[in-house]
């Protein structure tokens, strides 16, 4: 079985997918951090040099590749499911987790993390704000198509455990 975890930006989709994944004694794949991998530059240099449009075709070549991964916990990106057929793709190969975080938790994480995020660089905590919730209300259709929506400001990782077994 494939899980595949999406959300947006700091939801807690590799903390917590990483997590899932060791507690179901499965694998774990993050799609970004194979995209830099097997690309070998980060994301946000890919889009400067490339743009988002080659981003999002190779992005979906790699989502496909996972198809062919058992017992595996995927960490997709923020957009991941927001392109082409991708969301419909999930759906028919894996088991799909969306997790649901508020926008007060992700400008909290955001603030707090250790990895900040180029996009919201520069930006007024209004002004992420703003972002995050226009950038949430434009992707929630698709996030709303995932067969387990998973409340996840604060994530009881037991709960989810049981919810993907169930």
């Amino acid at each position: 079985m494939r899980i595949y975890l999406i959300g947006y930006m700091y939801s807690g989709k590799t903390t917590v997918g990483h997590k899932l994944a060791v507690s179901l004694g499965y694998q774990w794949l993050d799609l970004d951090q194979a995209f830099e991998t097997f690309f070998h530059t980060s994301i946000p240099i890919f889009f400067k040099r490339y743009g988002e449009e080659a981003f999002r075709k190779l992005e979906q070549k790699l989502l496909h590749a996972t198809a062919d991964n058992d017992n595996t916990v995927v960490s997709t990106g923020g957009g991941t499911p927001c392109f082409f057929d991708n969301m419909q793709w999930i759906n028919q190969h894996g088991k799909s987790v969306y997790f649901d975080v508020s926008v007060e938790t992700l400008l909290r994480r955001a603030a707090q993390s250790k990895k900040p995020r180029p996009i919201l660089a520069g930006m007024t905590e209004e002004e992420r704000a703003l972002y995050i919730r226009q950038q949430l209300d434009a992707r929630m259709p698709y996030y709303q198509k995932a067969q387990i929506i998973f409340p996840a400001d604060q994530p009881d990782l037991d709960q989810l455990v049981r919810i993907v077994k169930g």
